[in-house]
């Protein structure tokens, strides 16, 4: 590019021009700005597109087409658009970022909106797999303008030169990229239709694709085919509402791969967006971040779009064309501002009143939904009270009773307590619904958000988390008179386990198979860590630790006065070998809890296993002595 200076008085500077080195920007632009070669063929329909607007524009009754051939090693694409005069040429093609749509220059302000990018940017990306550029044009302004021929190479340079008047009779511009070494994968005919078809398939005016050379008039070649399939699918009209399912679920399966659950139409009129959300047929991780694919104004902006819709609705992908959203600089994704959010919010809003619609009309569609992703349904209702209550009947949870929704659950308990671990609920729902109990399992994710929410739609409901002194409160107590006679052997127990930092209390309960059952809750885990701190504190942190010490209750390990073997081990003349086996009660009720075990857990179930077996030995020794 060329520099100038501007006339200025001897006080002032004088101003100049940048200078731009052409070499270094194609290189950014091709090579560093996309993020795939692929993109050439959407700038090269891109800049095709605008120009047919722009004709159209200037005369509405123009003949309109675009048409796309490749053979090994050359790309062409010619269109009857708008073209460009020599000055256009040298002005619009070497200038960056100078837009041959642009109201000042050419009087098109009126259909500014309907362009979809810039030609010189554009053109100058299409050096990621050319060596050199080709344009051919004529301007449909000016029809006395000659046809011009502008000519780039990839090291930076170019010409612009006039051509014979029969070097192209009508107005309009073809585009030839010559191949450079090592990119002829992407001109081969197979991959470029392949490109156009993923790119176009959706714009607005209808383009062909032909294998072979092309004379830049539209001869030559084989047999043209078609590139764009419009109207799109969801815009299309059809006989019943069955029918329309069916064609929407072949069109995920050739898009997606898959065959949706179910279909969400996002039609937003008032922000230019339409297109449809399908819904995944398998459970998905609230973690993955679907990508949606996006047209701007008919041509695919991306596939891989994860800001389109909230986070919530990670079991939809989805696709839709839009007018009013932003690209990014190099036209590869969404650019995140105030309109995507609102965008974004009001996708999120159709999505939930289509879930809200099948609730209130289709309660199997719904039930097979849920079956699934009921995960984001719960993901949705934490932060939505309304949709919270419209779904109770329907979303499931894990409960001492089965698996319910929270609406069958609260039928039969006003009072409700949760576990925050899926160990501890398996460890206590036996005993729970033995005893009228109501727990639910809270260990699953959202679960414990949608309980303490759970108030809010359901003031009669109390909602507390499950601790060791509620679950004891609820069991049987002992006789006063068996517990008496059992008070030796429970302060064996409770001294043995004193080092674990474990009461030891005894109740009747059901199921009589179960000997022990070890509970623990929030708190007792706090003062536990606490206290393991203070151990390893040195002497300024053990007086504050010291200071903070608590009255949380401790774990407990409850003893089933209904088990045989408890009774049996109460009735042991043996002190040690009654803390052993209290030992080993306390290892088992552990690791049926399947909470993770400290070093002092290991130990003790280390010493409680050998000295069950030194005392089985040392039986067997005497009674053989004896015999």
């Amino acid at each position: 590019m060329t520099s100038a200076s501007s006339s200025s008085t001897h006080a002032d500077p004088a101003a100049n021009s940048f200078q731009v080195d052409l070499r270094g920007l194609v290189d950014l632009l091709s090579h560093h700005l996309y993020s795939s070669p692929r993109v050439y063929v959407r700038e090269l329909l891109q800049n095709a597109v605008d120009a047919v607007t722009a004709r159209q524009a200037l005369d509405p009754e123009a003949e309109i087409r675009i048409r796309l051939s490749a053979s090994a090693g050359r790309v062409t694409i010619e269109d009857s658009g708008i073209g460009l005069t020599a000055a256009e040429a040298h002005s619009l093609l070497a200038t960056i970022g100078r837009s041959s749509k642009r109201g000042g220059d050419h009087g098109l302000e009126t259909t500014r909106r309907e362009f979809l990018g810039q030609f010189g940017i554009g053109l100058l990306a299409c050096f990621v797999v050319a060596r050199q550029i080709r344009v051919i044009t004529r301007s449909a302004r000016d029809p006395q303008a000659a046809p011009v021929e502008w000519l780039a190479t990839d090291d930076g340079s170019y010409t612009v030169r006039e051509l014979p008047e029969d070097a192209r009779r009508e107005p309009g511009t073809t585009v030839i990229l010559q191949a450079r070494p090592g990119a002829e994968e992407w001109t081969v005919p197979a991959k470029v239709e392949q490109l156009a078809r993923d790119y176009g398939s959706l714009l607005p005016y209808d383009i062909t694709f032909t294998e072979g050379e092309s004379d830049g008039e539209g001869s030559g070649g084989g047999e043209p085919r078609g590139i764009t399939d419009r109207p799109a699918v969801w815009d299309r009209p059809f006989p019943t509402p069955a029918a329309r399912r069916v064609a929407l679920a072949g069109h995920c399966a050739q898009l997606f791969g898959f065959t949706p659950l179910d279909s969400i139409d996002l039609d937003l009129p008032v922000a230019g967006v339409r297109g449809v959300a399908y819904v995944l047929p398998e459970p998905t991780s609230p973690a993955h971040r679907a990508g949606h694919r996006v047209h701007l104004k008919g041509m695919l902006l991306t596939d891989h779009a994860d800001n389109l819709l909230p986070d919530w609705a990670f079991f939809v992908r989805a696709v839709i064309d839009t007018d009013t959203l932003r690209p990014t600089a190099s036209r590869e994704n969404l650019y995140d501002d105030e309109t995507l959010s609102a965008v974004r919010e009001a996708l999120g809003a159709r999505v939930r009143a289509w879930l809200a619609e099948l609730a209130a009309s289709e309660p199997e569609r719904l039930a097979a939904f849920l079956s699934v992703h009921h995960l984001g349904v719960k993901s949705l209702a934490r932060h939505d009270a309304e949709l919270l209550g419209l779904m109770l009947p329907w979303l499931p949870f894990e409960t001492s009773e089965g698996s319910m929704s929270l609406q069958e659950f609260t039928a039969a308990h006003t009072e409700i307590h949760f576990t925050r671990t899926v160990e501890e609920f398996r460890q206590i729902a036996p005993i729970a619904a033995a005893h009228g109990l109501g727990v639910i399992n809270a260990g699953y994710t959202y679960d414990a958000d949608l309980l303490a929410l759970l108030p809010t739609v359901r003031p009669d409901l109390k909602v507390t988390e499950l601790d060791a002194g509620a679950v004891t409160e609820r069991l049987d107590p002992v006789p006063t008179s068996a517990e008496l006679t059992l008070a030796p052997f429970l302060s064996t127990a409770r001294t043995r386990l004193e080092a674990q930092g474990c009461d030891v209390v005894l109740r009747a309960f059901q199921p009589v198979s179960v000997p022990a059952l070890y509970l623990d809750d929030r708190q007792a885990r706090q003062e536990r860590d606490r206290t393991a701190a203070l151990d390893s504190a040195d002497s300024l942190w053990s007086g504050i630790l010291g200071a903070l010490r608590g009255s949380a209750p401790r774990a407990r390990l409850v003893l089933n006065h209904n088990n045989p073997l408890i009774r049996r081990i109460s009735a042991l003349p043996d002190e040690a070998l009654t803390g052993t086996a209290v030992e080993s009660l306390y290892g088992q009720a552990l690791l049926m809890s399947q909470r993770p075990l400290r070093p002092a857990d290991s130990t003790l179930l280390n010493r409680a296993f050998l000295g069950l077996l030194e005392w089985a030995t040392h039986s067997t020794d005497s009674q053989e002595g004896q015999k």
